[in-house]
């Protein structure tokens, strides 16, 4: 089945305005059979956002106005596309108990997630890792190294998978090399295959699918999918679902790279 399963929406505070129709309309025309919308949800209400314009998440205000519109659009497609509606949860290391509590709220109201790391702690003090090569290179000179950021990265990503978030916590673990995605800019060769395989085999041991995310193939400092050709093989060799994702926040990017991707899938 062709499937597109991370693909934000006009909903999204950094993405684009491009409407849920013209999404819906390319995929069908591109032969793609389901869809998920998978917005940033809102963040806890205690975190700060540390990102300069605070616009990771979706406002909380308009959640429902969200849920509304993707009811809408699954009833006016029904005959054309299967259309599921999601979010894309952050784990924040801390905000655990907060997460859960959303979760329950409003878990019934899924049809699908992801739970991803967009955000790394260090002791009270948060960074958003994939907002800038400037911010990642200060990071990792607080931290001591790039090998230490991505240490620290592969660890934040297993808590993930091993947190109790309750019944409703994602069953896809959304872009798990993320940490990749200024490697052409910081240049140094770190060699993190046991790291991204140990995050592999944890998933595997707790039954999570795996977002196989195109989108780092069209980031400048990047050039490759999350998580890595090579990585894609191992994670399928451990028999973990597959699952595309081109983290579409614009109607041009929806299904990017799909090509380069959907023979490993």
């Amino acid at each position: 089945m062709r499937q597109d399963k991370h693909i934000h929406t006009p909903f999204c505070p950094h993405g684009s305005t491009d409407a849920l129709e013209g999404y819906i309309e390319k995929a069908i025309a591109s032969g793609f059979e389901e869809i998920c919308f998978t917005e940033h949800a809102p963040l806890p209400d205690a975190f700060i956002d540390p990102t300069p314009l605070k616009d990771s998440g979706m406002n909380f205000t308009l959640l429902e106005a969200y849920f509304t519109s993707i009811a809408k659009v699954k009833h006016q497609y029904a005959k054309d596309i299967s259309i599921l509606c999601g979010l894309e949860v952050d784990f924040i290391e801390g905000f655990e108990q907060q997460t859960t509590h959303f979760l329950n709220q409003y878990g019934e109201q899924l049809d699908d997630a992801i739970l991803s790391v967009h955000f790394l702690r260090d002791q009270n003090h948060y960074v958003c890792i994939d907002y800038s090569p400037k911010v990642f290179m200060a990071f990792a000179a607080q931290l001591g190294s790039i090998t230490c950021v991505y240490e620290h990265y592969y660890n934040t990503v297993e808590k993930s998978i091993i947190a109790d978030l309750g019944p409703y916590k994602p069953k896809r673990i959304g872009h798990p090399t993320l940490v990749h995605k200024f490697q052409l800019a910081h240049k140094e060769n770190i060699n993190d295959t046991a790291m991204i395989q140990q995050v592999l085999r944890t998933m595997q041991a707790y039954n999570y699918e795996l977002d196989v995310n195109s989108a780092g193939l069209v980031k400048e400092f990047c050039l490759e999918p999350y998580p890595p050709y090579p990585m894609i093989k191992y994670a399928k060799s451990l028999g973990i679902p597959l699952v595309f994702g081109s983290d579409a926040h614009t109607i041009k990017g929806l299904h990017q790279q799909y090509d380069a991707i959907k023979e490993l899938l």
